[in-house]
């Protein structure tokens, strides 16, 4: 199988909005307008309802209700208002997928946005914006195939549960290529900046073809590693000795101490519950 049949199945591709793609290619300019991003926001009904919400929930704070969408926007600034729509525009793509449990896989893509970020503001080489958004989107190549070619992702997946191999080992012996390879080429499809795109393919094997490996995807790999060992319930100890600490050093974060670790383990992942 070649990755351009999944493409072409255009009338399969998750529906992310035109705002949502804007505002990913504005990531890296300082000096993006902020009024043309609000004016976008306030004239798309579902993104807006999704930003109220969100501002007006425990995440945010606020000592009092805000009901008007330029007031919420005004206080979430450019920053945040990029976050909460990106956020928005990938979760509400899709409205069911065979084979997968949506609300599950956008709350495991939070959980890795959220520790991306966490991770990305600790390093002077990643964006830590961009790292959310990367971690948002991590994943995507498992979503385009479930909802491509629904059988043959199932299949996989049953593989995988059996214990028959790895992802990556059953993927590339089924597809001829790997879901982070999937991914990377439907964000490309999407213009996307190509620094995303090459974090989401080599995220999980980050020294495997590039050297020295691309920071973004170092920070992905740990934010995975860190989301795996909460969804295993691991001890912090241990996930202290566990740290791939060759990705720590190329991500450019200073060795991480025992309560760094603890901070991780304990992040809130509200959001994937104000955004689903």
């Amino acid at each position: 199988m070649q990755i351009s049949t999944l493409l072409k199945q255009t009338d399969k591709l998750p529906n992310v909005p035109d705002v949502v793609l804007e505002l990913i290619e504005a990531l890296k300019n300082p000096d993006v307008h902020f009024s043309v991003i609000a004016e976008k926001v306030a004239h798309d009904q579902t993104i807006s309802l999704k930003v109220l919400r969100a501002v007006n929930s425990a995440y945010f704070g606020l000592s009092r209700k805000v009901y008007s969408i330029d007031e919420a926007i005004a206080i979430l600034g450019t920053n945040k208002l990029k976050t909460m729509v990106i956020a928005s525009g990938f979760v509400n793509s899709v409205e069911s997928v065979q084979g997968l449990d949506l609300k599950g896989f956008w709350y495991d893509s939070f959980a890795v946005a959220e520790l991306a970020q966490w991770l990305g503001k600790r390093t002077s080489l990643v964006d830590d914006d961009e790292a959310f958004t990367a971690g948002i989107v991590h994943n995507i190549g498992r979503l385009l195939l479930h909802l491509a070619e629904s059988e043959l992702a199932i299949s996989i997946q049953e593989q995988i549960r059996q214990g028959k191999g790895s992802r990556f080992r059953i993927e590339t012996e089924a597809l001829g290529f790997t879901t982070q390879d999937a991914g990377k080429a439907l964000l490309d499809l999407w213009k996307f900046p190509p620094e995303l795109g090459e974090a989401v393919k080599h995220h999980k094997r980050p020294f495997a073809e590039q050297q020295p490996p691309q920071p973004l995807a170092c920070i992905l790999n740990l934010a995975c590693y860190f989301n795996a060992c909460i969804r295993n319930e691991r001890e912090m100890e241990t996930v202290h000795e566990g740290l791939p600490l060759a990705v720590v050093k190329a991500a450019g974060i200073t060795p991480l101490t025992l309560d760094d670790v603890d901070q991780a383990l304990n992040l809130d992942n509200e959001l994937s519950y104000i955004m689903y």
